[in-house]
C-alpha cells in the first residue's frame, strides 16, 4: 500500500503532485459551495417526507416497491387506477389513487423547481471564471449531481472558447433538442454518472434539452416534460445496489461507469464524503489503475465536521486496502487537500 498523507495540503500543491493525467469526480459539495441555501442535497424522497407532501399510503408504496424512484411509483399508481376502473363499479378508490399520483408528480415538480436556480445569470461572471479554471485542470469530468450547474458552466466556457468540453450529445435534423449516440461520443469527456435534470430517456434515444434551440428556460422545459409524464434520466434511488440496477438498464449511464472504471493517473474527488450509497462507483477506484487519489476535506472548525472528515479518511483508507486486495501491483496513494483552497466558485 502506498503512503497515505494524513496532512491536508492546498489544492495547488495537490495539482503539482498529481502528474499530467488528472480526472475529477464531483459530489454534492460542488453545488453546495455555490448555493448552500439550496443544495443541502438530501434525496428527493427525504425532502418529500420533511415537507409532508405525499400521503401515508404513497409513503408505504415506496417501501413496498423497495425504491425511491418517483417514476416507478407514479406509473404504478396510474396503472392501478386504470385496472380498478375496469374491475370495480366504485370509482372512489380509483380516483384517490389518481389523485395521489397527481400529488406525487406535483411534489416532484415543486421540489425540482424550488431547489434549483431558474437562470444561468444567477451565477456571477467571476464565479463562472473561477469554476472554468478549476475544471480546466482535468482530462475527464465525472459528476454524481443531477443539477444544471456544471452544464451551465460548460456552456459558458464553450461560448467563450476557453476549454474544450464534450458531453457526447450531437445536434439532429430539425430537432429542438440534442441527442446522445454512443457511436458518435468517442471524444466525450464529461459524464453525468447519475443522469441530470436536462437529460431524458425517450426510449430510442437519450435527448438533452438546451436553451439555445428553443429560447425556453431549461427549468420550464423540464416542467413541461414532467407535466406530460416524461421524467428526467437521473438516479435518485436510496441504496447503492438500487442505483446500480438503474444504471445497468441504461446504455448512457453504462457508458459513464465503464469510462470511470477504466481511468488511470490521478483522480480528484471534490465535495463527496465517500458514503456507502455511492459505493457502486467508489468500488471501481479499487479496481481501476488510478495511482493517486486526492480527496477534498472541508474544515469549518466544528466538532460535527471533524467527525465527518474522520469518516472520509476511514473510507479513503478502506479504498486503499481494497486496492491491495484487487491489484497489488497497482498500489494507490491517498492525499487530502483543502476544499476551500480549490476556490471552485471564486
Amino acid at each position: 500500500m502506498k503512503q497515505t498523507t494524513s496532512k491536508t495540503i492546498s489544492f495547488s500543491d495537490a495539482l503539482q503532485r498529481a502528474g499530467a493525467k488528472k480526472h475529477l469526480l464531483l459530489g454534492n459539495g460542488f453545488s453546495i459551495a455555490l448555493k448552500p441555501d439550496i443544495f443541502s442535497y438530501a434525496s428527493l424522497y427525504d425532502e418529500c417526507l420533511k415537507q409532508r407532501c405525499i400521503s401515508d399510503e404513497t409513503k408505504k408504496l415506496f417501501n413496498k416497491f423497495g425504491t425511491r424512484d418517483f417514476e416507478v411509483i407514479i406509473r404504478a399508481l396510474n396503472d392501478t387506477a386504470k385496472v380498478l376502473s375496469v374491475y370495480t363499479s366504485s370509482r372512489k378508490m380509483a380516483k384517490q389513487i389518481t389523485n395521489d399520483a397527481g400529488k406525487l408528480k406535483k411534489a416532484l415538480i415543486d421540489l425540482l423547481s424550488a431547489k434549483h436556480p431558474a437562470n444561468p445569470s444567477e451565477i456571477a461572471g467571476n464565479q463562472y471564471k473561477a469554476c472554468t479554471q478549476f475544471l480546466g485542470n482535468f482530462e475527464r469530468i465525472y459528476t454524481l449531481n443531477y443539477d444544471l450547474l456544471l452544464y451551465w458552466v460548460v456552456m459558458k466556457a464553450l461560448e467563450n472558447k476557453e476549454v474544450k468540453y464534450d458531453d457526447g450529445f450531437r445536434y439532429g435534423d430539425g430537432q429542438d433538442y440534442v441527442v446522445w449516440h454512443p457511436e458518435e461520443a468517442k471524444s466525450q469527456n464529461i459524464y453525468y454518472l447519475h443522469g441530470a435534470l436536462h437529460l431524458f430517456d425517450a426510449g430510442e434515444e437519450i435527448k438533452k434539452f438546451t436553451w439555445i434551440n428553443t429560447g425556453i428556460r431549461l427549468i420550464e422545459q423540464i416542467r413541461g416534460e414532467l407535466n406530460k409524464n416524461n421524467f428526467p434520466l437521473f438516479v435518485a434511488e436510496g441504496t447503492s445496489s438500487e442505483k446500480m440496477t438503474k444504471i445497468n438498464h441504461s446504455q448512457y449511464l453504462g457508458r459513464g461507469i465503464r469510462s470511470f472504471a477504466g481511468i488511470g493517473g490521478s483522480l480528484f474527488i471534490y465535495g463527496h464524503s465517500l458514503a456507502d450509497n455511492d459505493a457502486h462507483y467508489l468500488k471501481f477506484i479499487a479496481k481501476n489503475k488510478v495511482e493517486k487519489l486526492f480527496v477534498s476535506i472541508y474544515n469549518d472548525g466544528t466538532q460535527k465536521q471533524m467527525k465527518v472528515n474522520s469518516l472520509i479518511q476511514q473510507r479513503a483508507a478502506s479504498i486503499a486496502t481494497a486496492r491491495m486486495q484487487e491489484k497489488k501491483q497497482y498500489p494507490i496513494e491517498i492525499v487530502y487537500y483543502d476544499a476551500l483552497s480549490a476556490k471552485v466558485w471564486g
